[in-house]
């Protein structure tokens, strides 16, 4: 499946599609969801900001301060400006942000910090594309522009570029700012998603399960301001930065499990078939049984990644965590659970056969001494066929419990 696309759009400079039809007369079209934790600073600036925006532009919208537990009369002080105040038992970013969303009202959604670090004066970029039919839009504050001490240069140079490269590396995304905090979307397309998180990854699970599902992702330039915070922010750079990894790995199988475990595989059979003649000198050394016992463990290794991969997957769809996918459902469903224990038996074969070979060899001594080398050569790749016929076989079980959830799911 194609990646969507992502368009990077400037309402000045690129023609748009026919807009999406209005809503009628006392609908609401635009919900601006904030999340809030003891902003009383700020987040009455950003109120403030948004409904003029709404005015000055004839939107029909509201502003939602979704409150994650504040103390210090931030709840108040926004719901006195005009804001709808969602009050959030849950804590967490994530928690926060569902709650907003799962209130709004409005046909779309624009999310933004309430730290006064984003432009919230300025919503129209994002609602023209919304209208034009895109799903979700995304800011980016790189092309539009980063104040002076608006984001640390940890942050700035190496955390976002990096992490959002990995990004788009692992679901063939092509946003540009993977971390910003505004951005738009369709409220039915986004909460059809069913997203989990409830601390800062329930951004990341946003924007990459739209693109798993192949929503329509843009992005428009936006610009980013020093907050007014006089605390240091939420964000934490190197827990925070880890537990965006760790999103990305647990989200992505194929580059967690199968390309390490692939590479594993095939480096060690390669490794067993080079050393299994006899002794080899490579790269300036002599290679022997030792490293084929290596390359053989290499391999077993390299096989059980490639299956937690497959596993993974298909529990990651059985279970909601992961978009469906008919090819992978279609193709996990046509190999039957026979053909898994066969490999597995005819392995297993092969490893007993191997080691009849090597009691052959040693009875011809009269089960007496005889060089150890020569007898690792039949004892080491025996006993991979054995392990790796007991992994096939037994996996294959497993793999079938599998098939049945994703039928279950599939006929739903």
């Amino acid at each position: 499946m194609q990646p969507p696309s992502v368009t990077e759009f400037h309402p000045r400079s690129v023609d748009s599609p026919a807009p999406v039809a209005l809503p009628r007369e006392g609908e609401i079209e635009l919900s601006v969801v904030m999340p809030c934790l003891n902003e009383v600073r700020t987040v009455g600036v950003c109120v403030q900001k948004a409904l003029a925006c709404l005015r000055e532009h004839g939107i029909a919208g509201e502003v939602i301060v979704a409150d994650n537990g504040s103390t210090d009369g931030s709840r108040e002080l926004a719901a006195s400006l005009g804001a709808r105040v969602v009050p959030v038992p849950i804590r967490g970013y994530g928690a926060a942000l569902a709650a907003g969303i799962a209130a709004a009202r409005g046909q779309f959604v624009v999310m933004a910090d309430s730290d006064d670090s984003y432009d919230l004066g300025n919503l129209t970029p994002f609602l023209e594309r919304l209208r034009a039919g895109d799903d979700l839009v995304m800011g980016n504050r790189f092309r539009g522009g980063i104040a002076e001490g608006a984001m640390p240069p940890l942050h700035r140079y190496f955390g976002n570029p990096g992490l959002t490269f990995l990004g788009r590396l692992f679901f063939r995304s092509r946003c540009k700012d993977f971390y910003c905090g505004q951005r738009g979307f369709r409220r039915d397309a986004i909460r059809a998603l069913d997203l989990q998180s409830t601390g800062m990854e329930f951004a990341l699970e946003m924007l990459v399960k739209s693109t798993m599902t192949g929503l329509k992702v843009s992005e428009v330039p936006i610009k980013l301001a020093k907050d007014g915070r006089d605390r240091p922010p939420h964000l934490r750079s190197w827990r925070d930065g880890w537990r965006s990894l760790r999103f990305y790995l647990i989200f992505s199988p194929k580059w967690l499990f199968f390309y390490p475990g692939l590479l594993l595989m095939m480096l060690g059979l390669l490794g067993v078939a080079f050393l299994l003649p006899g002794r080899r000198h490579a790269l300036g050394v002599n290679l022997d049984v030792h490293t084929l016992l290596y390359c053989a463990a290499a391999t077993i290794v390299g096989f059980q990644l490639v299956s937690f991969a497959v596993f993974g997957k298909m529990l990651a769809i059985a279970t909601g965590l992961h978009p469906r996918n008919p090819k992978i459902e279609r193709l996990c469903n046509s190999i039957p659970l026979e053909w898994g224990l066969i490999s597995g038996l005819v392995l297993i074969l092969a490893g007993v056969v191997t080691t009849i070979l090597a009691v052959t060899r040693w009875a011809g001594t009269e089960f007496g001494n005889l060089d150890p080398f020569s007898v690792m050569r039949f004892v080491v790749p025996a006993v991979l066929c054995l392990i790796l016929g007991c992994q096939v076989f037994f996996s294959s079980f497993y793999f079938s419990l599998l098939q049945v959830q994703c039928r279950k799911l599939r006929g739903s």
